[in-house]
C-alpha cells in the first residue's frame, strides 16, 4: 500500500466557487432568527444540508430511517466483523464540494491518494493491465491528451485522432454544448461524429458503467461529457483517492459530530410515515412511524427519487414540479465483496475491468488502511449492467447469490487466468457478500436531465435535496453533497429575506400538460424496514426480496 501526497485541488475555479458558497453560510449567520429544519434522510445529501444550515446558524434535525448513516454509501459489519459496503466509492480531485467538505471537517488526512493514472484490465491480454499515465507538471487538458497519446495498447494513432472532433466542441462551448447532447446516447453520439466502434469498446464501455452502471447504448452522452469536461479542465481532476476506512465512521460520523456540536441533531431509527400538509399545500408536520409529529419551520427531503415518489402528498401529486419525478428512476446495481485465501496480483488503485459483467473493482486489502491484509485479498467489484434497464441482457437482480458469484468467477477467470479459476482450483474463495441496490443513482438515459427538479419547490416551506435533483455534477457523492448544499442555500436565503441566487428551474411543457390531466393520488408510502425499504442496498434474504416484489416488482421482472 503506497499513498501519494494530496494533490493541489484548491487552485481551480470550481474549488474556489465551492469555497465561496461555504463561506456564504457563515456570512448569513446571525442575520435572522434561527429556523428549525426537519431533514428526511441521513445520506450524504441530507447530512451536507444540515452541516451548512448549522454554519448559517439554523437548527436542523436529520431523521434517518435506518440504524446507520450514509444512504448509498452506508456500510455495516457481517457476522465475522468484516465491513460490507453498499458500493465501491472513489473520491476524485475534481470533486470540489467534497474536497471543501473534507477541509472544513479537518479530515483531509483520511483520503488515501493514489498515483495519477487510470488503469484498465486488458481483455485481449488476460492477466495484464494498461494505463493512462498523467505526467506531473503538465497542465490540463494537455495532460489528459498526452496520457492517451502515450498509451499504445488501447487505441491506434488513427483512432486517437478520430476522437478529437467530438471533444473539441465540448472544450470550446462548455456546458451549453454538453446539455444539448442529453438527447443522444453515447453510442448515437459516437456515430454522429464518426468515431470508430473500437473507442466504444476500449474506453466508453468502461466509462459508462463506472459513471452510471449502464451500457453506452443506454447512457446519455451528456453524462460522459460532463465528467470529461470537469476532469479534463483540472490538472488533478482525475486523480483518485480511497477513504481510509468505512464511510459511516470515517466520513458520516465527523459530519454528525460537526452538526451536533453546533446545535443540530442527527437521529437514526426514525422512519417517516407521512408528510402531512395544510389546506394551502404547505407542510404542517412530519408524522413518524412511532406516532411522533415533527413540527419545524422548514422541511427538506433528502430521500432517493423512487422513495420521494412514494411520499409525495396528495395535494402535491398534480403539481408540475413533482410530476417531473415520473420521468426519473433509480438504476439497479450490485456490489460484490470476494474474500480469497491468498494475495492476488494486486494494483493499489481502482481498476476498470472492461468486461461485459463487471464495471470497476479494487483489491481493498491493498488500497484501504482499515481493510489491509498482507496475506489475503478482498476484491470489491461493481457488477453492472445488472438489468435490462441498464442495457443488460439478463436481470441479475432477480438471480440467486450463487448464480451471480458463479458468473463473476467465470469472468474473473477470463480476465486473470493465472490466479483465478471458476472451479476454485487456484485462489480459493473463502466467502462473499452480494449487495443488491434495486434503485441506485437515477438512470441517466437520454433525455432525462431536463426533468431533474431544482432544489427550490413551489411549496413555501419545503425543499428538495439528493443527487438526482438539478446540479451541475452527476448522480455521485459530489452531486449529493452539492445538492444538499444548494438546498441549504435556498433555506438560508429565504430565512434572511435575500433574493434567491438560483432562479426556479424551468419545467418542460409536456410536464405541465401531464400535470393538468393528472388525478390527485394518495401517497403509497413505504412498507417494511431497513435499507431496501428506504432505497439503500443490502445482502438479500426472503424478507428483502419480498419487499421489492411487493413495492417495485418491475425491478425483478422487467
Amino acid at each position: 500500500m503506497k499513498d501519494f501526497p494530496k494533490p493541489n485541488v484548491e487552485n481551480t475555479d470550481n474549488f474556489r466557487e465551492a469555497a465561496k458558497l461555504s463561506q456564504k453560510f457563515k456570512d448569513l449567520k446571525g442575520i435572522c432568527k434561527p429556523k428549525t429544519v426537519a431533514i428526511i434522510g441521513g445520506g450524504l445529501s441530507g447530512l451536507a444540508c444540515a452541516k451548512y444550515l448549522v454554519d448559517a446558524g439554523h437548527k436542523p434535525v436529520v431523521y434517518e430511517a435506518r440504524d446507520v448513516l450514509g444512504g448509498k454509501v452506508a456500510a455495516w459489519k457481517d457476522k465475522d466483523g468484516d465491513w460490507i459496503e453498499t458500493g465501491l466509492h472513489i473520491f476524485f480531485g475534481a470533486y470540489a464540494n467534497m474536497m471543501n467538505l473534507f477541509k472544513e471537517l479537518d479530515i483531509e488526512d483520511r483520503l488515501q491518494w493514489k498515483i495519477h493514472k487510470m488503469i484498465f484490465a486488458m481483455q485481449e491480454l488476460p492477466g495484464e493491465f494498461t494505463s493512462f499515465n498523467f505526467i506531473p507538471g503538465i497542465p490540463a487538458p494537455f495532460n489528459f491528451f498526452l496520457a492517451i497519446l502515450m498509451n499504445h495498447k488501447m487505441l491506434t494513432p488513427l483512432e486517437k485522432i478520430q476522437t478529437a472532433p467530438a471533444l473539441i466542441p465540448m472544450l470550446l462551448q462548455g456546458q451549453s454544448f454538453i446539455e444539448q447532447q442529453d438527447e443522444l446516447s453515447v453510442t448515437e453520439f459516437m456515430r454522429k461524429y464518426g468515431m470508430p466502434e473500437r473507442i466504444n469498446e476500449e474506453v466508453f464501455v468502461a466509462m459508462a458503467k463506472a459513471l452510471d452502471f449502464i451500457d453506452p447504448d443506454k447512457l446519455s452522452m451528456a453524462v460522459v461529457l460532463t465528467a470529461m469536461n470537469r476532469f479534463l479542465n483540472e490538472d488533478n481532476g482525475l486523480q483518485m483517492a480511497f477513504l481510509d476506512g468505512n464511510q459511516p465512521d470515517r466520513l458520516c460520523e465527523p459530519m454528525k459530530q460537526y452538526i451536533e456540536s453546533r446545535g443540530g441533531q442527527v437521529v437514526c431509527n426514525a422512519p417517516v410515515q407521512e408528510i402531512v400538509t395544510r389546506p394551502d399545500g404547505s407542510v404542517q408536520h412530519l408524522l413518524l412511524r412511532d406516532g411522533q409529529e415533527i413540527v419545524a419551520d422548514e422541511y427538506v427531503s433528502a430521500m432517493p427519487v423512487d422513495i420521494m415518489k412514494r411520499f409525495t402528498p396528495k395535494a402535491w401529486s398534480t403539481l408540475a414540479y413533482f410530476k417531473q419525478m415520473d420521468e426519473l428512476e433509480g438504476i439497479p446495481v450490485i456490489n460484490l465483496h470476494l474474500w480469497f485465501d491468498k494475495k492476488l496480483q494486486s494494483v493499489d488503485h481502482l481498476c476498470f475491468s472492461r468486461s461485459p459483467l463487471l464495471s470497476v473493482y479494487a483489491d481493498m486489502s491493498v488500497t484501504c488502511k482499515e481493510y489491509a491484509d498482507p496475506n489475503k485479498s478482498m476484491l470489491e467489484l461493481v457488477f453492472a449492467p445488472c438489468s435490462p434497464l441498464a442495457g443488460g441482457k439478463i436481470n441479475w437482480i432477480s438471480k440467486s447469490d450463487e448464480d451471480i458469484i458463479a458468473a463473476t468467477m467465470t469472468e474473473l477467470e477470463r480476465l486473470f487466468p493465472h490466479e483465478i479459476a471458476a472451479d476454485g482450483s487456484k485462489a480459493k474463495l473463502l466467502k462473499y457478500a452480494v449487495v443488491r441496490v434495486p434503485r441506485s443513482v437515477y438512470a441517466a438515459i437520454p433525455g432525462r436531465n431536463k426533468f431533474r427538479p431544482g432544489q427550490r419547490s413551489p411549496i413555501p416551506n419545503f425543499t428538495l435535496a439528493g443527487d438526482w435533483t438539478a446540479q451541475k455534477f452527476l448522480g455521485s457523492m459530489e452531486g449529493a453533497v452539492l445538492a444538499g448544499k444548494l438546498a441549504a442555500e435556498v433555506i438560508a436565503e429565504r430565512s434572511a429575506g435575500w433574493r434567491y441566487s438560483v432562479p426556479m428551474k424551468d419545467i418542460e411543457p409536456v410536464v405541465y400538460e401531464r400535470a393538468r390531466r393528472a388525478v390527485p393520488k394518495d401517497p403509497v408510502g413505504v412498507k417494511g424496514e431497513g435499507a431496501i425499504a428506504f432505497g439503500g442496498g443490502a445482502v438479500w434474504g426472503s424478507v428483502n426480496r419480498g419487499l421489492v416484489e411487493e413495492s417495485d416488482p418491475i425491478v425483478l421482472h422487467d
